[in-house]
């Protein structure tokens, strides 16, 4: 996702959290271009500021807001690697190799993590979660005790690194 997108959601959000009651679904309908997975992510990580931030109504109204939307985009559907390109998944692919070794290296430390995944951003989405979990239960179902053991504390590592990951890392912003 770029950074004029990333902007282009959070104006939204702040439409919306601004606006007065009765006024979200105009101007939801007047933005639909901006209503994909990217913007359904990008208000559950406002909801989590949010919630940080002792704020618990905007966090609630934030989370039942992505919760409409991704029914009402049908979002909850399986990724479908068959519709990328080879070369698609071999980019996915290929980063996850170098963000796990980066984990393992840096023993999960986020300071050496997240720019990582800062230069990444497009790629933290459905298909790196299920060529990950494709690659993991392929490797760990064929390595060996002590070896599987290290893969999966990288793995929840990473794992770990990604669910607290701030999406405005990347652009400097924050709401």
């Amino acid at each position: 996702m770029n950074e004029q997108r990333l902007k282009a959601y959070y104006q939204l959000i702040e439409s919306l959290l601004n606006c007065t009651d009765g006024e979200e679904a105009e101007i939801l309908a007047a933005n639909q271009e901006l209503l994909d997975a990217g913007f359904v992510q990008t208000v559950e990580e406002v909801a989590q500021m949010c919630s940080q931030h002792g704020d618990e109504n905007t966090a609630n109204w934030l989370q039942n807001l992505a919760s409409y939307l991704q029914k009402a985009l049908n979002l909850d559907n399986e990724v479908d690697l068959q519709s990328l390109s080879e070369e698609e998944i071999q980019t996915y692919y290929q980063f996850l190799m170098q963000v796990l070794q980066v984990t393992a290296d840096s023993s999960g430390n986020s300071q050496v993590v997240y720019p990582l995944l800062a230069k990444n951003i497009d790629k933290l989405d459905g298909v790196l979660a299920e060529i990950l979990r494709r690659w993991g239960t392929n490797t760990l179902g064929e390595a060996k005790a002590d070896e599987a053991e290290y893969l999966a504390e990288i793995i929840v590592k990473f794992s770990n690194l990604i669910a607290q990951f701030p999406r405005t890392y990347a652009t400097g912003t924050f709401i």
